[in-house]
C-alpha cells in the first residue's frame, strides 16, 4: 500500500494527492496520513509545492465526502423513517434518537463536522448522516474544507520535516486509527445487547 501511494503522489503530482484523498474518503482504508505525509516529503524534496499539496489534497477530501453527503440526502428522512422500523434494532437507533440527530445537524452541524475530521474513521462516516438529515449544502461544504484542511496540513506539515522517516507517521498514527475502530466496534456491541427502543415516537420530517 505504502509503495502504491507513494508512486502515485510521485508520478500524479497534485492530481494524484486530490485523487488519493478522494479514495481515502469512499473507502477508508486507505491511510489519508501517509497520503498526506508523502506528499509532504515530495514537496520537501522541491517536487511540489507544500501548500498546493495541502490545497490538493483537502480538494480531493471535500470531494470524497461529498460522495457520502449526496446519498445522505438522496436517501433522505423519509427513507429512513422506514429503515428503522425494519432494521432499528441492529442499529440501535429509534425514532427518538433520530431526532436527536437531525436537531444536532440543524443546531451544531458547523462544529460537529469541523471536528470529526480530525478522528480516524468518523471524519468518512460523519458525512452520510449530513446528507440524511440535510445540513446545508454549503455549511456541509465549507465546514468540511476547514476540517480537513487542518487535517492535511498537520500531516503534510509532518512529511515535510520528517522527510525519509515518514515511517514514524505510520507508526504511531496507524495503532491509534485501530484503537478508534476498536472502540467504535466495543460500542456498537454493547449498545446492541443493553439498548432498547422507546416505542411511539417518529422521526421529524
Amino acid at each position: 500500500m505504502n509503495d502504491f501511494i507513494l508512486n502515485l503522489v510521485a508520478s500524479g503530482g497534485y492530481w494524484g494527492v486530490a485523487l488519493l484523498m478522494a479514495l481515502e474518503n469512499v473507502f477508508p482504508p486507505i491511510p489519508s496520513e501517509l497520503i498526506m505525509g508523502l506528499a509532504g516529503i515530495e514537496a520537501g524534496k522541491g517536487h511540489t509545492n507544500l501548500w498546493a499539496v495541502i490545497l490538493a489534497g483537502t480538494v480531493g477530501s471535500v470531494a470524497g465526502n461529498y460522495f457520502w453527503y449526496a446519498i445522505g440526502r438522496s436517501f433522505g428522512l423519509k427513507r429512513l423513517d422506514h429503515f428503522i422500523a425494519r432494521w432499528g434494532r441492529w442499529f440501535t437507533l429509534d425514532h427518538r434518537e433520530i431526532s436527536r440527530f437531525n436537531n444536532l445537524f440543524h443546531r451544531h452541524g458547523a462544529s460537529t463536522i469541523f471536528f470529526a475530521r480530525m478522528i480516524p474513521t468518523v471524519r468518512t462516516l460523519i458525512s452520510l448522516p449530513a446528507g440524511i438529515f440535510q445540513m446545508s449544502r454549503t455549511k456541509f461544504l465549507v465546514w468540511t474544507f476547514a476540517g480537513a484542511g487542518l487535517w492535511n496540513v498537520v500531516f503534510a506539515g509532518i512529511g515535510f520535516q520528517l522527510g525519509s522517516r515518514i515511517e514514524e507517521i505510520d507508526r504511531y498514527t496507524g495503532p491509534i486509527s485501530t484503537g478508534v475502530i476498536v472502540l467504535i466496534i466495543g460500542a456498537y456491541l454493547v449498545r446492541v445487547i443493553f439498548w432498547r427502543p422507546e416505542a411511539g415516537n417518529k422521526t421529524e420530517s
